[in-house]
């Protein structure tokens, strides 16, 4: 009996040294260590860190897997999940796969080296209870008189969803303080409120104030970091000098408005008239002409404000006077010389109408010979008879007269 039970002694202490062997082999590749998990509201992220030997660094990757627990707690083979398969880096995101938020996960990671793996390190996670709560999404400040209104909007959700859906007991806490001007400290009030919209009360008109907002869950005890400052000032009844002040600013700025708008105006004009003026386009020689002195001998242009036609205020159109005709006899045809008088002479006498004015009359077309006359005294010849009006008369009536002669009473009339 005791022949064939040595063989089946060293079968067995045989195997017992390869399985030895070959957990030495496995235990080799040292697990991750200080496995945690990084949240803010429902953002999970996995991170771990792990030391191995130099030679061993550059090749390691690492898996990452889930369940929930009661799966592992009620199943016996349960499904495992894998989030990060063969990955370098030391951390694996579990935010696309949307873990409940009330629920219970197990979570466990391990590294390869080379084909060979560690062990796997586990953790449990329940984002209810152990999930960072973030501060508001945004805070606004609106002056509501004297007084300010605070609208705060909630955290979301990596849905971009309200947490408030998520944790219907979530609060504020608000602190606000009066921002001095000389900037020393002054006294921090501190406010809960249940809503997104709050006005703090009992605040100084025209002050400014300051406001920080943080999110806050008793049951667990977990609250988010303050939000930066938001500072805002107060209104009120404005001062009878600010709106003296408002009406002399808005008259200046009429004034200067008018005064823009006439001035551009004036220049545009002058610039239009300045480039339709024909005489901005004659050339420099000729220029110079128009400037000249009106008493000068350089010939000039003559302008629409020529002084000639500044200094005629009207002309009246006088009608021609009626012209006398002046029948001259020829030599032969005249008639022997009154007595006294010379023979080589031609006469003629002024002949008298009912008004006693003497002049030059016409015969009427006769062709017989007409002499002039004067009857009176000499005294009465010169008053009557002015030569420049005889000149007049005979220069209207188209004929080329010489000097008149008053010889002695009588007028001779040389042709």
């Amino acid at each position: 009996m005791s022949a064939p039970t040595r063989p089946s002694l060293l079968h067995d202490f045989f195997l017992l040294f390869l399985l030895f062997c070959g957990g030495a082999g496995e235990a080799e590749v040292p697990p991750p260590q200080n496995v945690t998990m990084v949240t803010l509201n429902t953002h999970y992220v996995l991170s771990w860190e792990w030391e191995p030997s130099a030679a061993e660094s550059h090749a390691v990757t690492f898996t990452m897997q889930y369940v929930g627990r009661h799966e592992l707690k009620y199943k016996k083979n349960p499904k495992w999940i894998t989030v990060c398969n063969q990955t370098a880096a030391r951390s694996c995101d579990l935010t696309p796969f949307n873990l409940h938020y009330l629920g219970i996960f197990a979570l466990r990671v391990r590294a390869s080296v080379d084909g060979r793996h560690s062990d796997w390190e586990q953790l449990e996670f329940c984002p209810d209870k152990e999930a960072a709560l973030g501060p508001p999404s945004s805070v606004a400040l609106a002056p509501a008189g004297s007084d300010l209104d605070v609208v705060v909007t909630n955290p979301l959700s990596s849905q971009n969803t309200s947490m408030k859906l998520l944790v219907p007991d979530l609060y504020y806490r608000l602190e606000y303080w009066e921002r001095p001007a000389d900037g020393q400290a002054s006294a921090h009030k501190l406010l809960r409120i249940n809503t997104t919209m709050v006005t703090l009360p009992d605040l100084k008109a025209w002050t400014w104030y300051c406001v920080m907002v943080q999110t806050r869950y008793d049951y667990y005890g977990k609250f988010s970091d303050f939000t930066a400052p938001h500072c805002m000032q107060t209104e009120g009844p404005i001062p009878w000098w600010k709106v003296f002040l408002y009406f002399l600013g808005s008259l200046l700025f009429f004034f200067l408005f008018v005064l823009v708008v006439f001035y551009g105006s004036f220049r545009c004009c002058k610039t239009i008239k300045d480039y339709l003026n024909p005489s901005d386009q004659l050339p420099p020689h000729l220029k110079k002409y128009l400037c000249s002195a009106p008493s000068s001998d350089t010939p000039r242009l003559l302008t629409p404000d020529s002084e000639s036609e500044l200094l005629c205020k009207g002309v009246t159109v006088c009608p021609l006077p009626a012209v006398l005709e002046i029948h001259i006899s020829p030599p032969e045809g005249l008639s022997a010389p009154p007595e006294g008088l010379d023979p080589n002479s031609r006469h003629s006498r002024q002949d008298s109408s009912s008004s006693g004015d003497s002049g030059v009359y016409s015969s009427g077309g006769s062709s017989a010979p007409q002499q002039l006359a004067y009857a009176g005294s000499e005294d009465g010849f010169k008053g009557s008879f002015d030569p420049e009006r005889v000149n007049l008369l005979e220069m209207a009536a188209g004929l080329k007269s010489r000097p008149v002669v008053v010889d002695e009473g009588v007028v001779d009339v040389c042709v």
